[in-house]
């Protein structure tokens, strides 16, 4: 249970809403001061799947242009939009389609041929 020896701080109000969050913190002095607590970030989403992208950091948008960019992409096709199944998946269908349409041009000049 919090302790309620400690107000919420500075600000224009003191309701604890979604975006004012605080943590009671007991400092090396004995002294008890509320910490603000940041709210976690959904994370970058498959754009096929919308499962999140494993390898890339869970935070706000504006903070990732601080990030060096192997941290804020994987390296490979479609590294930071897609996860490695979807790429997989996308290019298993784009070899089984060229298969296809060579079994087919294939069977064309055989029933030419006849």
């Amino acid at each position: 249970m919090p302790d309620s020896r400690v107000t919420r701080g500075p600000g224009r109000h003191s309701y604890a809403t979604r975006s004012r969050l605080m943590k009671p913190v007991k400092t090396p002095g004995g002294k008890l001061v509320s910490q603000k607590i940041i709210k976690k970030a959904k994370g970058p989403m498959c754009s096929n799947c919308k499962t999140s992208l494993p390898g890339i950091k869970h935070l706000k948008s504006s903070s990732y242009r601080n990030l060096k960019k192997r941290e804020r992409t994987v390296s490979r096709a479609y590294g930071g939009s897609t996860c490695a199944g979807c790429v997989r998946q996308k290019i298993v269908r784009a070899f089984l389609l060229e298969e296809q349409k060579a079994v087919k041009k294939l069977l064309a000049e055989r029933s030419n041929k006849k």
